[in-house]
C-alpha cells in the first residue's frame, strides 16, 4: 500500500496543469550586428545573428519571494530567496535563470547589478576563517565550462562584487569554441553554494553553425536534423536542489516530527522558507540546535525534491512517437547525484502520473511509487555529448548519471505514445556525491503524442538510419559518405570531436591531485593536495587565496594523476577541459567500451569534461590536458560547492613560457 502524507495538508491543491514545463525562460539578449549582418547557416534555417557581434544582457541579484511546489503536501510553500532578474526572467519561477544563447566569436557582455542588501551579518571579520562560510549577499559570475580567458572581467572568478555594486563581464566567445552545453553561477569563495542552491544558476547555450570539413569537425547541430530541415526538439533541462527550510522562533529548522536527528523538513501555514546559513545554530550549552542546512547526508534527511526548470515532478509535453530530441540535462544542483531513464507509465496506473498524485515522503515510499507507476523498462537514450563536448561515438545507455556540475547531451526517440516517467534511479553509495546509497524516485513525467513511431526498429537503429538520412541531405558532398560510413561502422562522430586526442601526443609534465577531508579536526578540515611515487596523498591543505598552487606552461600538454582518500568529490577544473584517458579500479582499466562492462565509469574513455566525479579509495583516475591560448589565475576545486566554499580549492596560474623550459615567475 502506497503511504499517502496527512500532514500539513493544503487549503488548495494544486492541478497537474499548474507544473506544464517547457524550456527554461530564454534571457533577451540586445544584439549588435558585425559588419557581416545576419547570415542564413543551415539550408532551410531562419536568419540568425551573425559570429563576430556583440550581445548583451543586464541581471540583478535581490531577494525574490516566490513559490515552490511541496509534492508531499500537495501546497506550494512560500520562499524569500536570492535571484538573478533580467529580461526574459519568469516570475512565476524566478529560481532558474534564463537560458544565455552565444554563438561562437560573438563577445557576450552581462552586467550584474548585485541589490542585495549591504547588511550582511554573515560577512564579518574573516581574519584566519577565510574557510568559513561567509559574505552571503556578496558574488560573481562564473560561465561553467566555457573556453574563455580567466582574467581582468572576463571568466574571473577570484572578483568580488558587493551589494551595491554594479559590475559588466566581457566574456570574448572564440571563433573556435566548441558548440555546447555550458552553465552560469556565482563562484565567490564563501558563498557559491548558498547562492546557487537559491536557485542562481542558468543555461549558457553555445549554438553550432559550423558544417565539418575535410580535416577540420564541424558542429553536430547542423546533423540534428529531420527531413524539412528543421532541427530536433530541444529540451533544456537544469536539475536544482533548492534547501529551503522554515525556521522556529530558535532558529531551529522545523521538522516533522520536530526532532534533531530526523524527520522531513516543514513549513507551517504563513511560514517563508529560507537559505541564509549552511550551519545549526548553537544552544546554551554549545550544542548544535537541530540539523544543519547544508552538509553530508542533509539533502536527503531534508526530504527536498530536485526540481526541473523551476517547477517540482513537472509534465513536458510536445513530443511525439518516432520523433527525435535532444535533451540537454544540467545538473546544478549542490549535493544529490541523479540517474535520469525514461519508462513507460504502466496504463492501469495512468491516473497517477502527475504532480498532484505524488506525495511519497520516504525514500521507501518514493520507490514505491515508481514501482507502482512506472513499468520498470528503462528506453534507450544515446549519449551525444558530456560537459558540452561532443563525444567521439554515440553511446547507447539507459541511465545518465550526473554528479553536480555535469552536463550530458543525449538522443531520446520514444517508441510509441503515451506517458514516461523520467525516473531518478538507484546508485550504490560510492555512485553518489552524498555518499548514501540513493533509492528511485519520480522526477518528471512526458507526454507523448502519436506519431510514425519506430515500427520493428530499435533505438539505434532508428537514430542510425535518421542520422544517416540527415547527412545525405545537408552535409557537405566530400563529408557526407564520411559521415555515414562513421555511423554505420560504430555510431563514430569523428566529424564532429571538437578536440583532438591527446593519445600518442608528447606530454611537456605531469600533475597529481588528491582530495581528502580530515575528520580528526573540528571543524571538518577540507584539503586538498598531491600524490606522491605511492599514490599516498601529501602537501594536503585548505584554500588560502594569497597562494598560488600549481603554475603551469601555456602550450604544455600534461597527465593529471588523480585520487580521493575521504567520500566522492566532483572535480572541476576552469578554462581547458581535460580528456579521460584510463580509470583505474585495483589497477584495472573500467572507462573502456566492453559489452559486459559494468563499472559506473564505463564508456568515458576518450571523453572530454571539465568535471569528473573522483571517487573511491581503490580507484586512480587518469586525464590529460592541454593549456590552450590563455594565460591568467583560475580554480580547480570540488564541485561539492559547500565543500569549496569551505577549503576543497586552489589556484592555478597559466603561465608564459620563458624559453628555457620553465616559465616567467610572474604575468603580472
Amino acid at each position: 500500500m502506497l503511504a499517502i502524507a496527512t500532514a500539513y495538508c493544503p487549503s488548495t491543491a494544486v492541478s497537474a496543469a499548474e507544473q506544464l514545463v517547457g524550456n527554461p525562460p530564454t534571457a533577451a539578449l540586445h544584439r549588435l550586428e558585425s559588419g557581416a549582418g545576419a547570415m542564413a547557416v543551415l539550408p532551410e534555417a531562419p536568419l540568425i545573428s551573425s559570429a563576430g557581434g556583440e550581445a548583451f544582457w543586464n541581471a540583478t541579484i535581490n531577494y525574490v519571494d516566490a513559490e515552490i511546489l511541496n509534492p508531499r503536501t500537495g501546497a506550494k510553500d512560500k520562499v524569500h530567496l536570492r535571484a538573478y532578474q533580467g529580461p526574459g526572467s519568469d516570475p512565476d519561477y524566478p529560481f532558474v535563470a534564463p537560458t544565455i544563447s552565444l554563438f561562437p566569436g560573438e563577445t557576450f557582455r552581462i552586467t550584474l547589478d548585485n541589490r542585495l542588501p549591504a547588511e550582511d551579518p554573515s560577512c564579518g571579520h574573516q581574519h584566519g576563517k577565510i574557510n568559513k562560510p561567509h559574505c552571503f549577499n556578496s558574488t560573481n559570475l562564473h560561465g561553467h565550462g566555457l573556453w574563455v580567458s580567466p582574467s581582468g572581467n572576463s571568466d574571473n572568478v577570484l572578483l568580488r562584487i558587493n551589494p551595491n555594486v554594479n559590475f559588466q563581464y566581457e566574456y570574448n566567445i572564440p571563433a573556435d569554441h566548441p558548440a555546447g552545453t555550458y552553465w552560469y553561477h556565482p563562484h565567490l569563495h564563501g558563498s557559491t553554494a548558498l547562492q546557487v542552491s537559491s536557485g542562481m544558476a542558468g543555461a549558457l547555450i553555445i549554438r553550432g553553425t559550423r558544417l565539418p570539413k575535410v580535416g577540420e569537425p564541424g558542429d553536430i547541430d547542423t546533423l540534428l536534423r529531420h527531413a524539412d530541415g528543421s532541427p530536433f526538439q530541444e529540451r533544456i533541462v537544469l536539475l536544482q536542489q533548492i534547501p529551503y527550510a522554515c525556521y522556529d522562533g530558535s532558529g531551529r529548522i522545523k521538522t516533522d516530527p520536530p526532532t534533531d536527528d530526523g524527520g522531513l523538513w516543514v513549513c507551517d501555514p504563513g511560514d517563508t522558507g529560507a537559505i541564509e546559513r549552511y550551519e545549526a545554530p548553537v544552544g546554551v550549552e554549545g550544542q548544535p540546535i537541530g540539523p544543519d542546512q547544508f552538509g553530508n547526508g542533509v539533502w536527503k534527511a531534508s526530504g527536498r525534491y530536485t526540481t526541473i526548470n523551476g517547477r517540482t515532478i513537472p509534465t513536458f509535453t510536445g513530443a511525439t512517437a518516432g520523433k527525435i530530441e535532444r535533451w540537454r540535462l544540467i545538473h546544478a544542483g549542490v549535493r544529490d547525484s541523479v540517474a535520469l531513464g525514461f519508462q513507460k507509465t504502466r496504463d492501469s496506473e495512468i491516473a497517477l502520473a502527475t504532480s498532484a498524485a505524488y506525495t511519497a515522503s520516504t525514500p521507501e515510499e518514493r520507490t514505491a511509487f515508481v514501482d507502482r507507476v512506472c513499468d520498470g523498462t528503462d528506453i534507450a537514450q544515446h549519449a551525444l555529448a558530456a560537459d558540452g563536448h561532443t563525444r567521439d561515438r554515440l553511446v547507447e545507455q539507459t541511465k545518465s548519471v550526473l554528479h553536480p556540475g555535469y552536463r550530458e547531451d543525449l538522443l531520446v526517440v520514444f517508441p510509441t505514445p503515451g506517458t514516461y516517467c523520467i525516473v531518478d534511479g538507484d546508485l550504490s553509495a560510492d555512485a553518489t556525491a552524498s555518499q548514501q546509497v540513493k533509492s528511485r524516485q519520480i522526477l518528471g513525467f512526458v507526454e507523448v503524442g502519436k506519431g510514425p513511431g519506430i515500427g520493428e526498429l530499435t533505438a539505434t537503429a532508428y537514430i542510425d538510419q535518421e542520422l544517416s538520412s540527415a547527412a545525405g541531405r545537408f552535409m557537405p558532398d566530400d563529408i557526407a559518405q564520411k559521415v555515414m560510413a562513421d555511423l554505420d561502422g560504430g555510431f563514430l562522430l569523428s566529424a564532429f570531436e571538437p578536440h583532438r586526442t591527446t593519445v600518442g601526443e608528447v606530454l611537456t609534465g605531469k600533475q597529481t591531485l588528491s582530495f581528502k577531508i580530515d575528520t580528526s579536526v573540528s571543524p571538518l578540515s577540507f584539503q586538498i593536495g598531491s600524490l606522491n611515487e605511492k599514490d599516498e596523498g601529501i602537501d594536503l591543505l585548505p584554500y588560502d587565496p594569497m597562494r598560488i598552487d600549481r603554475v603551469l606552461p601555456l602550450g604544455g600538454l600534461e597527465e593529471w594523476r588523480i585520487k580521493s582518500f575521504v567520500g566522492g568529490h566532483p572535480f572541476h577544473i576552469h578554462v581547458n577541459p581535460f580528456q579521460v584517458v584510463a580509470i583505474l579500479e585495483n589497477d584495472k582499466d573500467v572507462s573502456g567500451f566492453e559489452p559486459d562492462n559494468q563499472s559506473p565509469y564505463a564508456r568515458l574513455k576518450g571523453v572530454w569534461k571539465d568535471t569528473l566525479f573522483i571517487s573511491g579509495a581503490n580507484r586512480t583516475f587518469i586525464v590529460r590536458t592541454r593549456y590552450q591560448r590563455y594565460i591568467g589565475d583560475f580554480v580547480l576545486h570540488c564541485h561539492i560547492l559547500d565543500h569549496e566554499d569551505q577549503g576543497m580549492m586552489q589556484n592555478v596560474r597559466i603561465a608564459l613560457p620563458d624559453g628555457q623550459g620553465g616559465v616567467i615567475p610572474s604575468h603580472h
